[in-house]
């Protein structure tokens, strides 16, 4: 077990970059809910990558949560890959805890895009770690993700595997910043703690995410296609544990120590959030399709066989997603247990009223 030095979040300035964004959004949702005193700041650009109108709808639900609560929510428009507003919000705010969840996010766009990602999770997360630098950060808490394990063959994934193969862009900017935190966390000895999300879903969640746009695709009578023919397995991980887990780490930061050789040890730590339970995708589909049948998405004659199309693996995918959540679970009392079923219900009660 790894010691942790103990934060109360109670009080204290926290900013939430990628908020209104799907985890965000939920996080700072949570923290205005158990928090008896302090600020929280979302910072977040509202980009076009999926239609804003989600994102205003999250801010609703933020600003819905701020007015019932103890402490205060403040909105900033604008990139982290702005250094000058970045700045400016450090020297204006004094943050102690920082999660920068903000990225631009999506394996295959990616491919199409890369100065997107070189601009956001490279330039912006730079900034991030230079503000924290400058200004006395307690935690810095960053999304990372199981996108970094690459082709890896070896299940479950451990954070102790090599990941130094990346199969896409994305995942090599967030190999990147794991990379960028730990000689941050041993030169400045600033505390960081890198999450490797595996592949999130639940209500008001990324429309680009597969069980979204298979949703919105089988709703306008289109096919879905389902590539590897089917043959793939993901760890899948409900919104609520993975911000669960966040709290959490938020909550316990590396200890600063000094090494045998006089000089201090990076405060540093990686860790897995996902379910560990894969699933088989075409299970998974199965399993959606019920799910919205059951909330009166969909039709109980509805012709699913008709709308599905097997098709290769694509460019930048990985067969397999497996967690390995044993250092979470030993290190901070938690892992994931909201399975599929659970999870699609209630995404599936949530769409059927957010398209009422």
């Amino acid at each position: 077990m790894n010691k942790k030095v103990n934060i109360d979040l109670n009080g204290k300035t926290i900013l939430v970059t990628g908020s209104p964004g799907f985890v965000g959004a939920n996080l700072v949702i949570r923290l205005l809910n158990e928090l008896k005193s302090g600020i929280i700041i979302s910072l977040d650009n509202m980009n076009p990558y999926y239609d804003p109108k989600l994102k205003e709808y999250r801010l609703k639900l933020i600003e819905k949560a701020a007015e019932a609560s103890a402490a205060r929510h403040v909105f900033i428009e604008g990139s982290i890959a702005d250094k000058t507003l970045v700045d400016r919000v450090f020297a204006e705010y004094g943050p102690s805890i920082v999660v920068n969840l903000a990225a631009q996010a999506g394996v295959r766009y990616s491919i199409d895009h890369p100065d997107i990602y070189i601009e956001s999770n490279l330039i912006g997360f730079f900034n991030i770690l230079e503000a924290c630098r400058n200004n006395p950060v307690e935690h810095l808490v960053y999304a990372s993700s199981s996108s970094v394990y690459g082709g890896n063959k070896k299940v479950p994934f451990s954070v102790d595997d090599k990941v130094d193969n990346p199969v896409s862009l994305y995942a090599a900017t967030k190999k990147s910043n794991e990379l960028l935190a730990h000689s941050y966390a041993k030169l400045y000895s600033i505390p960081c703690t890198g999450l490797r999300f595996f592949t999130v879903y639940g209500p008001a969640g990324r429309p680009d995410m597969f069980y979204y746009s298979a949703t919105e695709n089988l709703v306008a009578g289109k096919n879905i296609r389902i590539f590897n023919f089917g043959n793939c397995k993901r760890d899948f991980t409900y919104i609520d544990d993975i911000v669960e887990g966040v709290y959490r780490v938020m909550q316990g930061a590396p200890e600063r120590k000094t090494g045998e050789d006089g000089l201090p040890l990076p405060p540093y730590a990686v860790y897995n959030i996902g379910g560990g339970t894969p699933e088989n995708l075409l299970d998974f589909v199965s399993t959606l399709q019920e799910e919205l049948v059951r909330a009166g998405v969909l039709p109980e004659d509805y012709d699913f066989e008709a709308h599905r199309e097997l098709v290769p693996m694509q460019q930048g995918d990985v067969p397999v997603t497996f967690a390995d959540s044993a250092a979470l679970e030993e290190d901070y009392g938690f892992r994931p247990a909201i399975g599929i079923r659970e999870g699609l219900r209630r995404f599936a009660r949530w769409y059927r009223e957010y398209k009422e």
